[in-house]
């Protein structure tokens, strides 16, 4: 009997000789193989159409809570976003005060927060100056990346 290993035959040593004869290396696909492919081609597509209108409606939301001159306003607003996955913290550690309140003026490279990922904290700058006009993210609670965390408005 003959072991194929790779590609190539081999005999057991008992015989005392090795076949080097390529063997074929066809791989039998099962008929229904293809038949799978489109399930899982289609299935994912299917929850993501689902979920934008969900996030549309969320952010319509958030924009409906600001009233109208909040919509306005948004125009001329800043977002500073997330840059990394993990979880907000508005201080460095709870009996600290945070580091920017609603009101309060931030210049660009100052610490507004602090993003906890795999136990480091990564200090959260400002990528513009202006007056913090709103923060959108709890304390402790976990974020994503791109995830708005404050709207600044730079006048």
């Amino acid at each position: 009997m003959a072991v194929h290993i790779r590609g190539k035959s081999y005999v057991p040593p008992s015989s005392g000789r090795l076949a080097t004869t390529a063997a074929p290396s066809i791989i039998n696909v099962p008929a229904a193989a293809p038949a799978i492919a489109p399930a899982f081609s289609a299935a994912p597509a299917s929850p993501p159409a689902a979920a934008a209108p969900a996030a549309a409606t969320t952010g319509g939301a958030h924009a409906d809570a600001g009233g109208t001159s909040g919509q306005e306003d948004s125009g001329k607003l800043v977002q500073i976003k997330s840059p990394m996955i993990g979880t907000f913290y508005r201080s460095s550690s709870p009996d600290k005060p945070v580091y920017v309140k609603v009101g309060d003026r931030v210049a660009k490279g100052d610490t507004v927060c602090v993003v906890e990922a795999m136990k480091l904290f990564n200090e959260i700058e400002s990528e513009v100056a202006g007056k913090i006009v709103k923060v959108l993210v709890e304390d402790a609670q976990p974020i994503e990346y791109d995830q708005p965390l404050f709207l600044v408005d730079p006048a």
